[in-house]
């Protein structure tokens, strides 16, 4: 439990990018300026299924409160978001319609997969369940558990902006990037 004398009361702040800094200004390169933005304000799309949506549930409420890492704009709409978060058992009837999903979000656009289901198709091991998205598309994250806790979300989201924040701008244009898409099948 948390005790009053642990938290600091001053405001959290980004943490600055490397650059050149004096008084009254600070100059940086565009990469890093724009993988701080990025970082700090993703608009995750829940596309939840199962018993890990109620966790993250859980992760968005007051005691967890992701909002703390930028991420309080949830989406339901693929071309508003950049971040999907994938959450419990997918059917193989429902493989196309989260690929569709992932087509229809705007680059950059990142992917985790929360829970046993999402990453390795979990305790369902049947003709019906599919054995991890990564089959149909690149998923950037992976949160174990079943269902994971909300600390582990919160870390899952964490790793997410490390990505996002050391992210080269021509990351999706380079040739190792290109063969992985190939490799999907996605267009």
């Amino acid at each position: 439990m948390f005790k009053k004398e642990d938290i600091s009361m001053a405001p959290t702040l980004a943490e600055t990018p490397e650059g050149i800094s004096g008084q009254g200004f600070f100059a940086t390169s565009m990469e890093k300026a724009v993988g701080l933005a990025r970082k700090n304000s993703l608009w995750p799309l829940p596309f939840a299924t199962s018993c890990c949506g109620i966790e993250f549930m859980a992760t968005m409420g007051a005691h967890y409160d992701l909002a703390r890492f930028g991420s309080e704009r949830l989406s339901f709409s693929p071309r508003q978001s950049d971040l999907l978060m994938v959450m419990g058992t997918v059917a193989k009837k429902m493989g196309p319609v989260l690929r569709e999903v992932y087509i229809q979000m705007a680059e950059p656009k990142w992917v985790i997969a929360v829970g046993a289901c999402a990453s390795s198709g979990g305790i369902f091991d049947t003709y019906s369940v599919l054995q991890g998205i990564d089959r149909i598309i690149p998923v950037d994250v992976y949160v174990p558990g079943c269902p994971p806790r909300p600390e582990q979300i919160i870390d899952g989201i964490i790793k997410i902006q490390e990505l996002v924040g050391n992210e080269s701008l021509r990351r999706r244009n380079s040739k190792e990037y290109q063969e992985l898409m190939d490799q999907y099948n996605i267009e």
